[in-house]
């Protein structure tokens, strides 16, 4: 049976900006064999970071951004927020290119990249996570108003080479920000805190840490692959009267569940602010 083409194939896809995020997308491009390194071509600010991540993935150098986006079929903007009015604005005179445009620039609309071309462009925004890192990400992404299907299918292909992917409204991508852009950083301090309570109850640091960690990575599996909902699972660990129940009774005394709630609400409003230009 012949293998299936990969969506990519025959395009060139160009980064703009080459930091964490951008080299786990080239990398998992990479690995799932959905191109070749000579088909990304990629520019950066910092020459060392270019010149030493195209000597570890062997993509194309570019001497500018504007190379970039006139060379490349697919265009990700992996700039920082506060730096994408200066990159647009250094693409003023590239009207002619024939890219799709993928921002994962927190907090900047689609229609900032829109305007910037014309009204015409076509863009598809996405919040990504960090555990894209290792290859095992979650990604909404947000067609913009020109954006079409084909475009989602070739947005969707990158992203889903490092983990998982959802397609949202653009109005929802506060909320995604609030939820699983910032989620890794709760997940990361549910886990300093029962490390910690491990220690006060007489382990080692360092049996506590393999123990907690090993704990959070076979429970987000189990939830995965597991038919039962995630409530079932913990109802299916908790027996009345046991420990696990002591332990969850003292979690809704200080009101975790509620806190964990406002946690994903606060962000999300801080997010909606930063839209905003808020500082």
């Amino acid at each position: 049976m012949a293998a299936k083409a990969s969506p990519l194939a025959g395009k060139k896809l160009g980064f703009i900006g080459a930091g964490n995020m951008a080299e786990a997308l080239m990398r998992g491009v990479l690995n799932k064999k959905l191109l070749g390194a000579r088909n990304i071509i990629t520019h950066d600010v910092s020459a060392k970071r270019l010149k030493d991540l195209a000597g570890s993935l062997g993509f194309v150098k570019a001497e500018s951004n504007a190379e970039v986006l006139e060379a490349a079929d697919i265009v990700v903007f992996a700039v920082k927020p506060q730096n994408v009015p200066e990159v647009l604005a250094g693409l003023q005179s590239s009207k002619k290119f024939r890219a799709l445009l993928i921002t994962i620039c927190a907090g900047v609309p689609a229609a900032t990249f829109e305007k910037s071309f014309g009204g015409a462009a076509r863009v598809v925004r996405v919040m990504p996570n960090t555990p894209a890192l290792i290859g095992a990400g979650a990604a909404a992404l947000a067609r913009g108003k020109n954006a079409t299907g084909k475009d989602m299918k070739l947005a969707l292909a990158i992203f889903q080479a490092v983990g998982v992917t959802v397609e949202v409204k653009e109005k929802d991508l506060d909320a995604v920000t609030g939820l699983s852009g910032s989620g890794p950083a709760y997940f990361f301090l549910l886990i300093e805190k029962l490390i910690e309570g491990g220690v006060q109850a007489g382990l080692s640091r360092a049996a506590a840490e393999k123990l907690v960690k090993q704990t959070a990575l076979g429970a987000a599996r189990l939830a995965l692959e597991s038919t039962k909902s995630v409530s079932q699972l913990r109802e299916t660990v908790t027996s009345p009267g046991g420990t696990t129940a002591a332990g969850l009774a003292a979690l809704r005394d200080g009101r975790f569940e509620e806190t964990v709630i406002e946690c994903v609400l606060r962000a999300t409003a801080r997010s909606k602010e930063l839209g905003k230009g808020k500082s």
